[in-house]
């Protein structure tokens, strides 16, 4: 044994050196390919499906260790027809993959883009936005998709896909818009949807002069790892929901700070802010007062 033992790295560096450059190349496709697979059932209920799936394996398996023969041949017909079943229960998901497949978004799908300075110029707009709605008091809904993707809530507004600015977000959330009352949900820097509509949070601690629209913002947040930013309608108070927490009364320099150390990479997050001259326009437009409770 001790001799088998000694020749052990012989053995694994004889096999490494077997390894081509097509074989890592081919080994990082398929990692590549998973992890987005991975990525895009975490936007339906098929990621639950997948548990099912692996329960279902793990009890076929368990059945056959313990001589299980009823369990086992029924469970092993059942599996025969699993491609078909596959396909009938991912049916959505296959469609989505094909229908990006023929869309200008297929390749953003299979790789990231200039993510960081897209999303630079999307909280700045944001921020703009959020300022200027603040002074006129009208209310606002904005979800920053991150990891969990949220095409359920996309489907139940209207589908958009435009570049975000603070002239968007402000027709949007105009007051006499038809979508007015419902949220904004931006991936990748651009608007998704507009009019969608939000869980409500189920915590019942919550403060009671907490809105619909907070209560919406919050139950995102909850339920995904989504950034929301809410605007009231009732005091112009700026807000932030992340993992269930609301942040309240922001000041626009602390939202933008907010919104980079969330949403940029974390080299990104610390970035001169003089790149920016958002924050100096903002001061002299002097929005760095306090907000009124809500």
């Amino acid at each position: 044994m001790e001799l088998k033992f000694a020749e052990l790295p012989a053995v694994i560096l004889r096999y490494l050196l077997t390894i081509q450059v097509t074989d890592l190349l081919d080994i990082a496709i398929m990692v590549f390919v998973l992890y987005k697979i991975l990525v895009l059932v975490q936007s339906t209920k098929a990621a639950s499906l997948l548990k099912g799936l692996f329960v279902f394996f793990a009890a076929l398996l368990l059945s056959y260790l313990f001589q299980l023969h009823g369990i086992y041949y029924i469970m092993s017909t059942m599996a025969n027809m699993g491609i078909l079943a596959l396909i009938i229960l991912f049916q959505p998901e296959i469609r989505r993959v094909l229908e990006q497949m023929g869309s200008r978004r297929f390749i953003a799908f299979f790789a990231h883009s200039e993510a960081g300075n897209v999303m630079e110029a999307t909280i700045g707009q944001t921020v703009l936005a959020c300022s200027e709605m603040s002074q006129s008091r009208t209310g606002a809904l904005i979800v920053f998709e991150r990891e969990i993707l949220l095409d359920d809530m996309v489907r139940s507004g209207t589908v958009l896909d435009a570049s975000v600015s603070s002239e968007l977000l402000k027709n949007i959330f105009f007051v006499k818009a038809p979508m007015h009352d419902g949220a904004v949900i931006v991936r990748h820097g651009r608007v998704l949807g507009a009019g969608c509509m939000l869980p409500l949070s189920k915590n019942v601690n919550l403060s009671r002069d907490l809105g619909m629209r907070h209560r919406a913002g919050i139950g995102m947040s909850e339920n995904s790892d989504a950034v929301v930013v809410i605007v009231s309608e009732e005091t112009g108070s700026i807000s932030v929901a992340i993992g269930g927490m609301l942040k309240r009364h922001l000041k626009p320099e602390t939202l933008e700070n907010l919104l980079r150390n969330e949403l940029l990479p974390q080299e990104d997050s610390g970035a001169d802010k003089q790149k920016f001259p958002l924050l100096s326009l903002l001061r002299t437009k002097k929005m760095g007062g306090t907000d009124d409770e809500e």
